[in-house]
């Protein structure tokens, strides 16, 4: 099966795992991180800054909203979830790539709301989130490197194009939207968004792990376009009278438009293995 055809058969709005982790039907509007290159990388927090204050504690049993995020400003995370959706966005990875732990750690959710003394990039803020999370839950880890099937994103040999370079960002500046028009086109709009960061965000829609191995540094401003199928397994032929199937596949956008190219193939994936957590105490 073709690159393009494969990875065209599997956009989704939500990934089936992502539901599971917290065992309720309600939407997780949160994205993952694939580990963004072939050699290991530690699990270990990447860094001793931490939040100036952060509370986390046991959500009231009427929450009905369950995500994670930044919020504007680039100074504070808020969220409510259970911990292995945070470790999901703090260490950046599907959720296939984490396992072990005790049962709660999928079915309790905590409130989170931390602070930093000052503004921050999004990979400084998700360094603060690691070291928060270790501290509070006293979580020891460790990993294994595992080959597996995965997307592996390079640089086409014609090189990058229509990414924009920028000055790194400095608090707040970091952002990846995304648009659906008509179930099937897609549109991602980057600014001052890393490769890894447009990795995270792209993988929720993949049915296995994304590798950056693109070389690519810095945060760039470029936008992504394509068409995607309305749902697993329904060919474009299929998709209801009136909706307009036309434009590029996923494959082919990224190609055309940025100069980018991607192959199924193996390749080293990390697996978080969670060795011992505890409930945090009430702050």
């Amino acid at each position: 099966m073709s690159s393009s055809h494969s990875l065209t058969s599997v956009m989704l709005g939500q990934t089936g795992a992502m539901i599971m982790a917290i065992r309720s039907a309600r939407t997780l509007a949160i994205a993952l991180l694939m580990v963004g290159a072939a050699k290991p990388q530690t699990f270990a927090p990447t860094g001793s800054i931490t939040f100036e204050v952060a509370s986390i504690k046991r959500s009231q049993p009427s929450a009905s909203e369950i995500g994670v995020r930044p919020a504007p400003g680039g100074q504070r995370y808020i969220g409510t979830a259970p911990l292995r959706t945070y470790l999901y966005v703090a260490y950046q990875v599907r959720p296939e790539q984490i396992v072990g732990g005790p049962r709660w750690i999928d079915s309790e959710l905590y409130d989170l709301n931390a602070e930093a003394e000052k503004p921050s990039n999004i990979e400084g803020l998700h360094i603060m989130l690691q070291n928060l999370l270790v501290e509070r839950f006293k979580l020891k880890f460790h990993y294994n490197a595992k080959e597996m099937e995965s997307y592996v994103l390079s640089v086409d040999k014609s090189g990058p194009k229509n990414m924009k370079v920028r000055p790194s960002a400095g608090g707040g500046d970091v952002a990846l939207d995304r648009t659906v028009d008509q179930l099937v086109h897609e549109k991602w709009a980057a600014h001052c968004a890393s490769v890894d960061f447009f990795v995270w965000r792209f993988s929720a829609w993949l049915d296995q792990p994304m590798v950056n191995q693109t070389g690519l540094k810095g945060c760039f401003d470029f936008e992504l376009t394509f068409t995607r199928e309305p749902r697993r397994g329904t060919p474009l032929s299929e998709v209801p009278d009136g909706v307009d199937t036309s434009g590029p596949t996923v494959y082919q956008a990224l190609l055309g438009q940025l100069g980018l190219r991607f192959e199924s193939k193996k390749a080293p994936v990390e697996t978080m293995v969670i060795d011992y957590a505890e409930r945090p105490l009430e702050n």
